[in-house]
């Protein structure tokens, strides 16, 4: 089975897009490998940053269910 030519949108080489195949589909290997490995390091935070993060969360979530289920009167 032949799979698909593409041609990538950084570089506008000449790609086979296989299945399993990391990154973007319009982007050759080459040019998604980068960003496969910038988006592992991002998720490391502080605990600070934790609390800061799951306040809002909070907030955010009191805020939706109050738009959700409030009375209209």
């Amino acid at each position: 089975m032949s799979f698909p030519i593409k041609v990538c949108v950084v570089c506008s080489e000449e790609f086979e897009l296989k299945p399993d195949k990391p990154g973007f589909a319009n982007r050759c290997p080459e040019c998604s490998s980068p960003e496969a490995s910038e988006a592992v390091g991002k998720g490391k935070m502080d605990a600070e940053e934790r609390k800061s993060a799951s306040e809002a969360n909070e907030a955010r979530r009191d805020a939706m269910k109050n738009l959700l289920y409030r009375k209209d009167s």
